[in-house]
């Protein structure tokens, strides 16, 4: 279904509205409205500000905002061709941002942040391009198509995270970055089966990795009626999504190295999001990769152990910074 809030907000701030109403958004007015979104209750996002340096937060919010927006007009119109043209239009007004005319309420929010961090526009289009690229392709042939997919649709937030955190950007920082990003990306899939069926027509399992007789099908009935379609299909399926998680699993491992990589201000925000994606992929384990069936959540208690985890790392992390520059 639709989502209303992305309608009416199309409806004040969209291609066809009236653009003399935009200039009345002032900077601070848009930023705090990036904030409220950022912290909505459809969000995980608020728990991550807590680690977020207090001086960035803006900044993540707006990014999130981009971020949010562009999925949604992907995602939530409820028709593809209509989709592609509000995506056009997204990009548009990202060419128009970084010509230093900001005019939708979201640029107006990051346009600072572009400023003081000298962003470029490639990570904000490579998200774009995803999004359109999910109106047009329904079905992936090969992993190494759902990877390249993958680049564009999550390796750019990462990317732009280590850069709000002030972070160098080296090669080895980026190729772990990227890899976690991926693996989230890929989590994500494996969770949602069900519901990216049911409610985008979307399966994003490799067509040559499904072995399944009448795969497509017998998963629909499944999905639908809430119990497996056939006696063999629920083992069957179980399988396939292991053999799915097995192969997101090395990337989180090489990833995981990337927060050793990072000064404390980045590395305890890192830990947050790999690990909270690290920790949806157990549930699925947990859960029997019943992923055709369920969808498997973590739920407060987990959350709160992993940011638990990460701030005992951003303390130590601090400890150590301390003692160096006594010492020095």
């Amino acid at each position: 279904m639709a989502d209303r809030r992305i309608h009416e907000d199309l409806l004040l701030n969209g291609p066809d509205a009236d653009p003399s109403s935009w200039s009345a958004t002032t900077v601070s007015a848009a930023r705090d409205r990036c904030r409220r979104l950022a912290s909505s209750r459809r969000e995980n996002f608020s728990v991550l500000t807590r680690l977020v340096p207090a001086d960035v937060r803006d900044d993540f919010a707006a990014v999130y905002a981009f971020c949010r927006t562009a999925d949604d007009l992907g995602d939530e119109i409820g028709d593809p061709h209509r989709s592609l043209e509000l995506l056009d239009w997204w990009r548009s007004e990202v060419d128009a941002a970084w010509e230093g005319n900001p005019r939708h309420w979201v640029f107006r929010a990051l346009q600072p942040t572009i400023e003081r961090f000298d962003l470029e526009q490639g990570p904000f289009l490579g998200l774009i391009s995803a999004f359109e690229q999910d109106q047009t392709v329904t079905r992936y042939e090969t992993w190494e198509q759902l990877i390249d997919y993958c680049r564009r649709s999550a390796d750019p937030v990462g990317r732009l995270v280590l850069k709000l955190l002030d972070e160098p950007g080296s090669p080895e920082q980026l190729e772990r970055s990227d890899a976690i990003c991926t693996a989230l990306q890929l989590t994500n899939h494996w969770q949602d089966l069900r519901r990216d069926l049911l409610d985008r027509d979307r399966i994003y399992i490799p067509t040559e990795m499904i072995e399944i007789e009448d795969f497509e099908r017998r998963f629909r009935v499944t999905a639908k009626q809430g119990w497996a379609s056939d006696d063999r299909f629920l083992e069957e399926s179980r399988r396939l999504v292991r053999a799915c998680v097995d192969r997101t699993w090395p990337l989180y491992t090489f990833g995981s190295e990337l927060s050793g990589l990072l000064g404390p201000r980045a590395a305890p925000v890192i830990e947050v999001l790999g690990g909270g994606g690290a920790s949806v992929l157990r549930r699925i384990e947990d859960w029997d990769y019943e992923t055709t069936l369920n969808r498997p959540t973590l739920g407060l208690t987990g959350k709160l152990k992993i940011l638990a985890r990460a701030w005992f790392t951003t303390r130590s992390s601090r400890r150590t910074v301390s003692s160096r520059e006594a010492a020095s």
